[in-house]
């Protein structure tokens, strides 16, 4: 996966940025948000999320690994795709995102184009316990939990165990011990499987 592009920029618009990079121009789509904090400075290092679908691959940029984090929890809701979510980081900071969902301010969520109230609920049932705490999203301090249960969640897949399984060990795991790396989470839930 593509995690960062570090290169020359070539074109910056409110919906996409253009990136050079040895040679080969990455078209990136953005949000507003995105937008207003790159400069317009020839160098630029901007994070991304690749999207592979049966018909296209998509590349999406984003200013800081909150951002990209976020639009990554909200894909993960149903009923939320990346157009959806690239429209409500938008709309709202990261910050202002996770702060409606932690406090669930259902009609924040709701007044951004294209989410209904039955979206908006969805969203906060569903991404609640996945969002801890923010002290300051600017400087990039946003806690997302559950990031180190999904990388681990991933690896024990790639290990052949089945999603179902990995993710009801990784549980109980997290129960004993909310705050393990994924090294660790790993290797416990190994033990249970």
């Amino acid at each position: 996966m593509i995690t960062f592009l570090k290169g020359r920029l070539v074109e910056k618009n409110p919906t996409q940025v253009i990136v050079e990079c040895n040679g080969v121009g990455y078209l990136l789509h953005i949000s507003l948000n995105t937008f207003s904090q790159v400069s317009d400075d020839e160098s630029i290092m901007i994070y991304t999320h690749l999207q592979v679908k049966e018909d296209s691959h998509t590349l999406f940029g984003f200013s800081s690994t909150v951002e990209r984090d976020v639009f990554r929890l909200l894909i993960s809701v149903s009923g939320i795709g990346a157009s959806i979510a690239r429209t409500m980081l938008s709309s709202m900071t990261p910050a202002q995102i996770v702060q409606a969902i932690s406090h669930e301010d259902i009609a924040s969520i709701q007044a951004i184009k294209g989410i209904g109230a039955k979206t908006a609920q969805r969203t906060i049932i569903e991404l609640k316990d996945k969002v801890i705490g923010v002290e300051d999203t600017d400087q990039s301090s946003l806690k997302i939990n559950n990031t180190f249960k999904d990388e681990a969640l991933s690896a024990l897949e790639v290990l052949g165990f089945s999603r179902k399984a990995a993710g009801t060990a990784l549980d109980h795991v997290l129960k004993v011990d909310p705050n393990l790396k994924v090294e660790t989470l790993i290797k416990e839930a190994l033990k249970r499987l």
